[in-house]
């Protein structure tokens, strides 16, 4: 039982509930021990009241004298003291029983039934006290302590209530235990069970019961499966991109040899040349393939530095300018003289001309596409924006994924290279776009960055 979730915070509730009762007991313990202690108090006080008045009684007859002690005697036995009053030579002067004999009847009868008294005929019960007068011992005194029966009524309902309240606590512990940690596990094992399910590759959501950290869990679980499921789409696009753009030139390059093999096309230069040309189609998929497993090797060394981005920014607009004027397509640059980056200035070059040629390629004639630079408190930010086509809403979440294309051409890893060296700049790259009229790519790279 220990080895499940459940059992360990059934065993951490129950030793919680053990720490409980025996603080429980404790108290109880300590507060009949001062209750003791205050009768006992209270107790001696009484005693020594009843010595100063026998030895007063004793003064002023100058010897014992019984019929004067009885009213100290009875009041004494109303205390819950039974009383024997010696003299100096040990002889029994007058005791509790004597004196209540002493009392008319009707008073003797009352005092009988208040005190309940019945007198104790063991010695062992007894407590001595001697007696003196003018600095002389005068007799002793033994007194017996009638434990009052109110006291014992008290001792025993406390301990009955302790008892029933234990008991009913106790189970009503246990039951909310094995209830609280039951309800606490079950949405761990609904979430073990679903990971159990993925792990056979079944990609279902897991069911969220609550709105705690189990909850968020779950919710969080739910997030990783959605990706997952984003990734299995990706795969079998990249393993259908990636066939179909080697199967392509292949086919091509195997036709054409079996045609000038069965002697249908003529051995020329020309055949040569169009077997060459997709041979090299061939070779520039791998190269793309090899250039993107670069990228991501080489995201890990930065040679990062502080560079001026409106420079940086010009040298490329300067660079593509005339391919944008070819095509029709306007190129602005809006960035402030005083925006100064801290990265790697060929990463960053890279990252921006893979994000213009999308553009390029998206723009139609008399297009326009703006690179604007700005910077906030805690970011220096890239936004490309250009007139284009726009993206469709289904392929928004795959756009950054490995050979994921929206249209034929291409490998479809500009975006995925650019991603890459964003993530290794510790940076964040957003898109936004709208169908018929534009696409704008925000790159965003944190202020502080350690080198």
């Amino acid at each position: 039982m220990l080895k499940s979730i459940w059992g360990k915070f059934f065993l951490a509730l129950f030793i919680v509930l053990l720490f409980g009762l025996s603080s429980t007991l404790l108290l109880r313990y300590l507060v009949l021990k001062d209750f003791r202690d205050f009768v006992e108090g209270q107790t001696e006080d009484k005693i020594y009241l009843l010595i100063a008045n026998l030895e007063d009684s004793y003064k002023r007859y100058n010897s014992w004298n019984s019929n004067a002690m009885v009213n100290d005697i009875v009041f004494a036995l109303m205390e819950g003291i039974e009383v024997k009053v010696f003299d100096n030579n040990g002889n029994l002067v007058t005791d509790t029983e004597k004196a209540i004999a002493m009392l008319n009847p009707a008073y003797r009868e009352k005092v009988i039934s208040l005190s309940n008294f019945s007198p104790s005929r063991d010695l062992k019960d007894f407590t001595t006290y001697p007696l003196f007068s003018a600095k002389k011992e005068i007799g002793s005194l033994e007194v017996h302590v009638i434990y009052p029966e109110r006291e014992l009524i008290f001792i025993s309902r406390s301990n009955k209530f302790l008892l029933l309240s234990v008991l009913i606590t106790g189970c009503l512990a246990i039951i909310l235990s094995i209830a609280f940690s039951r309800e606490l596990t079950k949405n761990i094992k609904t979430l073990e069970k679903t990971v159990a399910n993925v792990s056979k590759g079944k990609l279902k959501e897991a069911p969220v019961l609550s709105e705690d950290e189990i909850g968020k869990l779950a919710m969080s679980f739910n997030e990783m499966i959605k990706t997952l499921k984003n990734q299995e789409v990706v795969r079998k696009k990249i393993v259908t991109n990636v066939a179909h753009e080697i199967r392509t030139p292949i086919a091509a390059i195997k036709g054409e040899l079996s045609a000038i093999i069965d002697g249908l096309l003529p051995n020329n230069k020309e055949q040569i040349m169009s077997v060459y040309e997709e041979v090299q189609r061939l070779e520039n998929i791998v190269e793309g393939l090899e250039a993107y497993a670069r990228i991501q090797s080489n995201a890990l060394f930065l040679n990062k530095q502080k560079i001026m981005l409106k420079m940086i920014l010009e040298k490329i607009v300067n660079t593509y300018e005339a391919m944008f004027m070819d095509k029709g397509v306007k190129l602005t640059l809006l960035c402030p003289e005083d925006i100064n980056i801290y990265a790697d200035p060929e990463k960053i070059k890279q990252i921006i001309v893979n994000l213009l040629t999308n553009a390029l390629k998206a723009t139609g004639q008399d297009g326009e596409v703006i690179i604007t630079a700005f910077s906030t408190s805690n970011n220096v930010c890239i936004s490309i924006s250009d007139t284009g086509c726009g993206i469709e809403p289904h392929s928004i979440p795959f756009i950054f994924e490995r050979f994921y294309r929206k249209d034929k051409g291409g490998l479809g890893l500009g975006l995925a290279i650019v991603k890459e060296l964003v993530d290794a700049h510790e940076g964040s790259i957003d898109v936004k776009t709208e169908q018929h009229k534009g696409t704008t790519f925000t790159v965003c790279f944190p202020v502080k960055q350690s080198s």
